[in-house]
């Protein structure tokens, strides 16, 4: 039987956006002491706290669980840019969107 562990998940999502635990909480909403003890014990957190955390790293629960990297459809700069823009928060994201488009009406 397949287990999912979620305190690696959140350990290896910590790592890929190079967030601290502080940032994470800061960004989740969460209390900072709330995160720290549920990771230092391995404690799996309740879904609303998974649901905040998941908004902390700009992400659906669907892409927390889905642990495949990327559609192999997509041509190696697409996953870069991808890669990048998952690390974002949603204003970063926002701005990235709107030069993007910015970019298509210079063309």
């Amino acid at each position: 039987m397949y287990t999912f562990d979620v305190i690696q998940r959140i350990k290896d999502l910590c790592e890929e956006r190079n967030y601290s635990y502080y940032e994470l909480a800061k960004r989740s909403g969460i209390p900072y002491s709330t995160l720290n003890t549920m990771m230092l014990k391995a404690n799996s957190p309740t879904l609303p706290t998974l649901i905040k955390l998941c908004n902390g790293f700009g992400i659906s629960l669907q892409q927390f669980f889905d642990t495949e990297d990327f559609d192999e459809s997509l041509t190696e700069k697409q996953r870069e840019c991808l890669s990048l823009f998952r690390i974002l928060n949603k204003e970063e994201q926002s701005l990235v969107i709107a030069f993007m488009k910015g970019m298509l009406h210079k063309l």
